[in-house]
């Protein structure tokens, strides 16, 4: 069953216990990259291949995602500057230990495409946090892997 999550703003990112940051880039302009983010919410399973579901609530200031394993989150969006920064804090999940979550994209023009950073901010128990930690190299494949599949699908910026 899911639990409520302390409520973290988006100076968290900065401040979190654990933090995550992976970067990579893609041929598609920061707006289009953005659109696929924050626009097109029900999309990302066909990227990111942990995500099994994806829907947008609350008129799209939030969402609901399952996760591969059956990990679900409800989340509230905290950001939304298009062409620039997509940010999402959990404020229920099932996740084991997980205290507070934030996960920012920011979005830079990288010569004709976009250099996409990701960053996964928590706390959590002592367990979360060095399972996560562990974790890392996993959750950097799985982003560069991500962001590789949005790439094929955007449309590339024109020469």
């Amino acid at each position: 069953m899911a639990r409520r999550l302390r409520s973290v703003d988006l100076d968290f990112v900065e401040s979190a216990a654990l933090r995550l940051v992976f970067a990579a880039e893609v041929s598609a302009p920061p707006d289009v990259v953005y659109r696929a983010l924050a626009d097109d919410v029900e999309g990302w399973p066909g990227w990111f291949t942990q995500v099994t579901s994806a829907r947008p609530v609350d008129a799209g200031a939030g969402r609901v995602v399952r996760l591969r394993g059956g990990i679900v989150f409800r989340e509230t969006v905290v950001a939304a500057e298009p062409g620039t920064r997509y940010a999402y804090r959990a404020d229920e999940s099932n996740a084991p230990g997980l205290h507070a979550l934030l996960e920012e994209w920011l979005l830079t023009p990288a010569g004709t495409g976009t250099r996409v950073q990701w960053t996964f901010a928590a706390d959590g128990s002592a367990l979360f946090r060095f399972t996560m930690g562990r974790g890392r190299a996993a959750m950097g494949k799985a982003f560069r892997d991500a962001v590789r599949n949005l790439g094929r699908r955007l449309p590339a910026a024109p020469a």
